[in-house]
């Protein structure tokens, strides 16, 4: 028997995402400068061997607040992704295993929630509950949680009638036992790919709320307030937005990449 190669892809994303937690590892215990100091002695500076990346309208160091606030990007996302995906596989093996009006209950809900674009809902929810990072992530849990239900049930009403299935049922074992060790296994993966996907998105989304004013508050280093505060200086600073951009576009190209390749491995082999 031959062994399975590393998809290349994954391999990629694997080793590109290695390099970013050590980025974002490095700057919650070193960093070139404080990211919260203000020097009104040097601001707008150029990217120099003092200042990598320059210097804000404030004279805070670019290069610091961008490792700064790497981690409050990506713990943000995570939690953004982690907490809906584990209650929409819940909800989602739950209507597709049990049927009947539990389903039709649960996707009647999903479809509400599915009727209005996922964005829109976000900022509504963020802009009644308030902005900050708490609120967050109870406006993602409303929302997101949805598409991880979806996919959950439509694998887990394929797998409730497979045989293996039917032969645990007919050997006396529970309802609770089924689902948790027999169904849910092999119902995950699509989820966890999905998952990997959709980081990308709630990235995006989070870094855009933040820009709008409606996620994370100043002077927390963070991504999509570094955009928002350099896009007055396009022209004459370049390097306060352009920075954390490229930041969010090494992170969604990373998660992307291991998506597609955890698609590729843990497809079905024909």
């Amino acid at each position: 028997m031959s062994k399975r190669r590393l998809d290349p892809t994954l391999l990629v994303g694997l080793v590109m995402l290695l390099l970013l937690a050590l980025l974002v590892g490095l700057g919650q215990v070193w960093t070139p400068h404080d990211p919260f100091l203000v020097d009104y002695g040097n601001t707008l500076q150029p990217p120099s061997t003092k200042h990598w990346l320059g210097t804000d309208d404030l004279g805070r160091d670019v290069a610091s607040r961008v490792m700064a606030g790497g981690l409050v990007d990506l713990r943000v996302a995570v939690i953004c992704v982690m907490a809906p995906a584990l209650l929409g596989i819940a909800i989602g093996a739950l209507a597709g295993f049990v049927g009947g009006r539990v389903d039709t209950v649960i996707m009647r809900i999903s479809d509400i929630f599915w009727a209005f674009p996922f964005h829109v809902l976000v900022i509504a929810i963020v802009g009644v509950l308030g902005p900050g990072e708490a609120n967050l992530y109870l406006a993602f849990l409303l929302v997101n949680w949805i598409s991880f239900a979806r996919i959950t049930r439509g694998e887990v009403l394929v797998l409730r009638e497979l045989e293996y299935v039917q032969a645990a049922r007919s050997f006396g074992s529970t309802d609770s036992r089924i689902i948790t060790a027999h169904i849910l296994p092999n119902a995950v993966t699509p989820a966890i790919v999905y998952a990997m996907a959709d980081v990308v998105l709630t990235i995006l989304a989070v870094t855009s709320l933040s820009f709008l004013g409606l996620g994370i508050q100043p002077p927390t280093p963070e991504w999509g307030l570094m955009i928002a505060d350099g896009r007055q200086f396009m022209f004459d600073a370049w390097w306060i937005a352009t920075a954390p951009g490229l930041a969010i576009i090494y992170t969604g190209v990373t998660f992307a990449l291991i998506g597609e390749g955890l698609d590729t491995a843990l497809r079905p082999k024909g």
